[in-house]
């Protein structure tokens, strides 16, 4: 008897040894699986065809028009009618930087420009042209959609607007801090709404303060095959 009861414990301490070895490594495997497809979700900040699809590449070229239907506001007040609108605005940009997600990518504004611009500012006929100095300019764009555009090497944010006047061409320079925007992976667009411009120089005929609203998109990878659409991540 005292054999067997002795077998019988030797059986079941190997058995519960065994369930407790099992359940370790279902454990380890489990918690690996977890972190490798939460690894695998995370992928980069930004990327192109979908918000899981591949991650841009520094070096990329981003490019992208006003969105249908929009068109710059730059007002004389915020929220205001007095100022200009312009039918037309592109804007070109490289991306020097893109880390896992989350966390903050990095680009180069390289271009921007406006076109098909009118002006309601009392004295003025017309506008002649919008000009964005100072390029390039250092923009990020960080997880959960918030983006910035900074000072470049050259200098802070800066525009040039020659307005038409009843007593000829007038030269206003406005500067800016730096601009926030909104990114939206629902249309892969960029929205800035109300972004301060102060002049720096120019007459009387150019308004103190100029405030700019315009929505982009889709915003597109240009340096890939199709040119497809950017995820923010």
């Amino acid at each position: 008897m005292r054999t067997r009861t002795g077998l019988r414990r030797t059986v079941l301490a190997t058995a519960g040894v065994s369930a407790a070895v099992a359940l370790l490594t279902t454990g380890t495997a489990s918690a690996t699986g977890t972190a490798s497809t939460a690894g695998a979700a995370a992928g980069n900040v930004l990327t192109y065809g979908s918000a899981a699809g591949a991650a841009v590449a520094v070096g990329d070229v981003f490019t992208s028009s006003l969105s249908s239907g929009a068109s710059v506001a730059i007002r004389t007040t915020a929220g205001g009618s007095t100022g200009i609108t312009c039918t037309a605005s592109q804007f070109t940009a490289t991306v020097t930087g893109n880390p896992a997600a989350p966390g903050t990518a990095t680009e180069s504004l390289t271009a921007h420009t406006f076109g098909g611009c009118t002006s309601n500012i009392l004295g003025t006929t017309g506008v002649q042209s919008i000009t964005v100095d100072r390029l390039p300019y250092n923009t990020t764009v960080t997880s959960g959609g918030p983006l910035t555009v900074g000072a470049g090497a050259a200098g802070a944010v800066q525009t040039t607007v020659k307005l038409n006047t009843l007593l000829g061409l007038t030269t206003c320079v406005y500067t800016s801090t730096g601009l926030s925007g909104a990114t939206s992976n629902t249309d892969n667009s960029i929205t800035f709404t109300n972004q301060l411009f102060s002049r720096s120089s120019g007459p009387a005929t150019c308004p103190g303060s100029s405030y700019f609203s315009a929505k982009y998109g889709p915003v597109k990878d240009t340096s890939q095959s199709g040119s497809p659409s950017v995820f923010v991540n």
